[in-house]
């Protein structure tokens, strides 16, 4: 199906399996496929408000059948680079329950005194004192992570606000960039590599997203998947320096291919 053996599978989940609480047509298909022939696969979402439960809920309300075991949001991966580089350490947390949750479960304690680290991640409701909280303890040193990039994020009225222009408001303050972990940092696919033990020689990524999923997927080495149910269309893909391995309209697509 692809110029190498593709034996895992790394997946966005927004323009990939969903489109706005709907699932896309042929996901479940696609999902039902890697089931049977027991594939190893990954749901990859920037995302750091739900926690897999959640999201595993949400994508059921869609129809869809992904187990928690098979969801990998950037707080995880947060939490796992972080339990990496300093073991039960203490951190600051601007975030929702998604964040906070998987740092619990990489030992970390949550403190306002002192912390070694200043953790942003996305919230429906940014709070000023908490950002200026954050700007002091950067300022006095903590180190400070944030779990992605992305400025914006949907909602029915339109963007809103995201934690990469709550990142810049906190960088003006302090002159200190903070490290994102989540796509397009190759660091998000190696940890979910790592999840499912499983290879880059001999895994795809599927996205939506030229800038962040087919980047991150390519700088890690993995096939490269882009789908049209999302962000990118063939002309804007056309502009970026690099390519996706294929392009095709969607997961139904592959579904096909699987079967």
């Amino acid at each position: 199906m692809t110029r190498r053996e593709i034996r895992s599978w790394l997946m966005d989940m927004d323009g990939v399996l969903v489109h706005e609480e709907t699932a896309i047509p042929g996901a479940d298909r696609f999902l039902a496929n890697l089931r049977k022939r027991e594939a190893p696969f990954l749901v990859l979402t920037n995302n750091s408000i739900y926690t897999p439960r959640d999201l595993a809920a949400r994508l059921r309300a869609s129809g869809l059948d992904v187990p928690e075991a098979s969801i990998w949001t950037s707080a995880l991966a947060t939490s796992s680079f972080l339990e990496s580089q300093r073991p039960n350490g203490s951190a600051f947390v601007i975030g929702e329950a998604g964040l906070t949750t998987a740092l619990h479960d990489a030992g970390y304690t949550l403190t306002e005194r002192d912390p070694d680290y200043v953790v942003l991640g996305e919230t429906r409701t940014y709070s000023f004192e908490r950002i200026a909280l954050a700007i002091r303890l950067i300022v006095n040193g903590a180190r400070f992570i944030a779990t992605n990039p992305d400025p914006t994020g949907p909602s029915p009225d339109g963007p809103l606000p995201a934690t990469g222009s709550v990142a810049a408001l906190i960088t003006r303050a302090t002159g200190v960039e903070p490290y994102y972990v989540g796509k397009p940092n190759p660091l998000m696919m190696r940890s979910a590599l790592n999840a499912i033990d499983a290879h880059s020689e001999t895994t795809a990524m599927i996205g939506d997203r030229m800038d962040t999923d087919i980047v991150s997927g390519l700088e890690a080495g993995l096939e490269t998947i882009l789908v049209l149910t999302g962000i990118s269309t063939v002309e804007s893909a056309e502009r970026y320096p690099y390519r996706p391995s294929r392009i095709v309209d969607s997961v139904a697509d592959l579904a096909a291919l699987l079967e």
